[in-house]
């Protein structure tokens, strides 16, 4: 099963104009109600090159320093992941609500 802040491997093309494409780590950010009962989630994906944006959070994955690219929040099928590699941190699933609720909900 598929739980919320869990980090996979996920195949992201094909892609169109400035999304994030190939495959890369992303973090689930869609809850396990709906991880348990519908066929898509909702990830954000990582890169190791960012610049220091209000919607992105630093993070350490497999220890390589990352960004979790919260702009570019998208809905996937689960057929898209593959190999889980790691989960947020307490710390970290903080800060990243913190900005989801700034730039959604705020």
């Amino acid at each position: 099963m598929v739980k919320q802040y869990e980090i996979y491997w996920v195949k992201l093309d094909p892609t169109v104009g400035s999304e994030i494409q190939k495959t890369r780590p992303c973090v689930v950010i869609t809850p396990n109600e709906m991880n348990n009962s519908i066929d898509t989630i909702i990830i954000a994906p990582l890169t190791t090159k960012s610049h220091n944006f209000p919607t992105r959070l630093r993070t350490t994955v497999e220890k390589k320093d990352c960004w979790i690219v919260l702009d570019q929040i998208r809905a996937i099928d689960k057929s898209r992941l593959n190999e889980k590699i790691g989960e947020l941190d307490r710390k970290d699933v903080l800060k990243l609500k913190n900005i989801i609720n700034e730039m959604l909900v705020e």
